[in-house]
């Protein structure tokens, strides 16, 4: 229980904060990937398709994962809270309230990780959908 008091929050916030780097990184991949497709290199949607949604799982699963990660941090801090009120001796209001208040800010910061990245999400998803449209417009043209 020690090891979590002294380092809960370097590991969550240490993990949310590489998920985030992650899912930054691929979403600007991915900006700069569009920006510069050629889309008459491709004689096949399927093909195109694989090509324009290459990393968008690992965005999406950064999204949905990292409240998860905040709310178990929030539990194991609390946890953790809660083992030293058991502990018994003298332990103040204050103390208490400071132990909840950092557990929570696990919640907070998981939030903080998941909203950009299901925006990126969304973002990137509607440019594939554009670029599939503008793919099968050129295709059209040339029949």
């Amino acid at each position: 229980m020690d090891f979590l008091k002294l380092h809960l929050d370097q590991l969550v916030l240490g993990t949310l904060g590489f998920m985030s780097f992650v899912m930054i990184a691929l979403a600007v991949e991915r900006y700069l990937y569009y920006w510069r497709v050629n889309l008459t290199t491709f004689e096949h949607l399927e093909l195109l398709k694989i090509a324009l949604t290459r990393n968008l799982t690992t965005i999406s699963s950064v999204g949905s994962n990292a409240p998860y990660i905040g709310l178990l941090g929030t539990v194991l801090g609390i946890l953790v809270t809660f083992n030293d009120m058991g502990q018994g001796g003298k332990i103040d209001v204050n103390t208490i309230m400071l132990g909840l208040a950092m557990a929570l800010k696990a919640t907070a910061a998981g939030l903080l990780v998941a909203i950009p990245a299901i925006l990126f999400y969304n973002g990137l998803l509607r440019k594939v959908e554009v670029l599939i449209s503008r793919w099968a417009a050129l295709q059209d043209g040339k029949a």
